[in-house]
């Protein structure tokens, strides 16, 4: 008989926990230093943060405007609106928070009696804190009420989509929104899965993705790790879904169109992507404003975070940011 010890059964590598992008109830700005070189706000100036959030950006923004200068704010999340206030408060300067969809900036504006800015951000990713309430159901790492909305005071959840959506708009929305290959089977799997039962959780929905789409890992040179690879089905339906649920992309392209007549002449606005369909509608738009000479100057390629970015904050990893400063009489 042997005297060794069993050994304990491992889980597989992906079902590990892995070290947190950010630590339980913080929030790290992204490309932060690059906004405030896109922007260069200045005392006495008014600028805007479309994408309140936990007032990362926001704090920053407000510092190099005060004492005189205005931040005027939106956010559709209700629950980040006092949080940012507080932060804002303890930090000192006029500031103005609205809970309102960015796509709703001009009567944000006319509202406060201004308008035209100085500077214009939108991140348009989610904050930390947002990803990580499983309340929220944003994140297939956590089960939780499949919801998504970033304003849970109104419209459908992603549960009531699932449950309702013709199968032919399922696959178009994984697959437009997500750029998932595999978007007609992983849509056929969830409307055979409702006519027995709603997929209403998000550990429901992360396993039949995997039953749908189960992955064959590359180990080719060049190939993405591993637990990428693994997880890539999920993380694309659950992005198409959040962007559906929200009309991201609807709202970001009003306010691409707005943008020229809120900016004044010489001002910059920096827009935060993290999804190939958003990137493209900033640079085609801000591409189109410079040929018509509505914008004097644009960033010729998306800046991206640096390598030591990337590794303090691995959330960053697929941002892209551009901007473009509004042409002045003279250009």
């Amino acid at each position: 008989m042997s005297d060794e010890a069993p050994k304990k059964k491992r889980r597989p590598f992906w079902r590990k926990r892995v070290r947190r992008s950010t630590a339980a109830g913080e929030h790290k700005p992204v490309l932060l230093a690059e906004v405030l070189a896109a922007l260069d706000p200045r005392p006495g100036q008014t600028v805007v943060d479309c994408t309140l959030g936990f007032a990362g950006h926001a704090l920053e923004l407000l510092a190099r405007v005060a004492p005189d200068g205005l931040l005027v704010a939106t956010d559709l999340d209700p629950a980040n609106i006092e949080p940012a206030r507080a932060r804002l408060e303890a930090a000192g300067g006029l500031f103005a928070l609205h809970h309102t969809n960015f796509a709703g900036l001009t009567g944000v504006l006319a509202a406060e009696g201004v308008t035209q800015v100085d500077g214009l951000l939108a991140d348009l990713g989610m904050s930390s804190m947002q990803v990580d309430d499983r309340r929220r159901g944003f994140s297939f790492m956590r089960d939780g009420p499949l919801d998504m909305r970033m304003d849970p005071t109104r419209g459908r959840t992603a549960a009531q989509l699932l449950a309702t959506l013709p199968e032919e708009e399922l696959a178009a929305c994984f697959r437009d929104l997500g750029d998932e290959p595999r978007a007609d089977a992983i849509a056929s799997a969830i409307v055979q899965q409702r006519a027995t039962a709603p997929v209403e959780r998000t550990k429901e929905l992360r396993e039949l993705i995997e039953r749908a789409a189960p992955v064959q890992v590359s180990r080719t040179p060049g190939a993405p790790p591993e637990r990428k690879q693994l997880l890539g089905p999920s993380t694309r339906v659950f992005q198409a879904l959040r962007i559906l649920v929200n009309r991201e992309l609807g709202s970001l392209a009003h306010l691409l169109r707005v943008l020229p007549t809120i900016l004044k002449p010489g001002a910059a606005a920096a827009i935060i992507s993290f999804h190939s369909g958003e990137d493209r509608l900033v640079k085609v738009a801000f591409r189109d404003g410079l040929r018509a000479g509505v914008y004097g100057a644009v960033s010729a390629d998306a800046v991206r975070p640096t390598f030591e970015e990337r590794k303090e904050n691995p959330r960053s990893r697929s941002a892209k940011l551009r901007w473009a400063r509004r042409a002045s009489a003279v250009e």
